[in-house]
């Protein structure tokens, strides 16, 4: 009776701890390891800028970013010399925005 015990005890400890080791279990990898971008490019702007749905200055306005707005660059767009865009995702919070409000468009730089 005991040794059955001792070996159920045994298989329930393992079957609690072990997975947590295995790669697909819950032990999770210092953030190190991740592969996180670490050349994101964040602004600040310093004036009212027109959000854009594509790089045009006759396309959609979509709305106006306030100063001081923080922006994520995703890309660069260069059109000439003199007219260079960018595409941004604004700062949001996903679960807790609405779900429709617009957070990336051009701008131009």
């Amino acid at each position: 009776m005991i040794n059955n015990i001792l070996k159920n005890f045994c298989l329930f400890t393992f079957a609690l701890i072990a997975p947590i080791t295995l790669p697909a279990g819950g032990i999770q990898k210092s953030l190190n390891q991740n592969k996180f971008s670490h050349n994101i490019n964040e602004i600040i702007l310093s004036a009212n800028t027109s959000l854009y749905s594509f790089p045009e200055v006759h396309s959609n306005e979509l709305l106006v970013l306030d100063i001081g707005t923080t922006l994520s660059v995703l890309r660069n767009w260069k059109i000439n010399e003199s007219e260079i865009w960018a595409r941004v995702e604004l700062a949001s919070n996903k679960f807790l925005d609405d779900p429709n409000k617009i957070t990336k468009g051009w701008i131009k730089i």
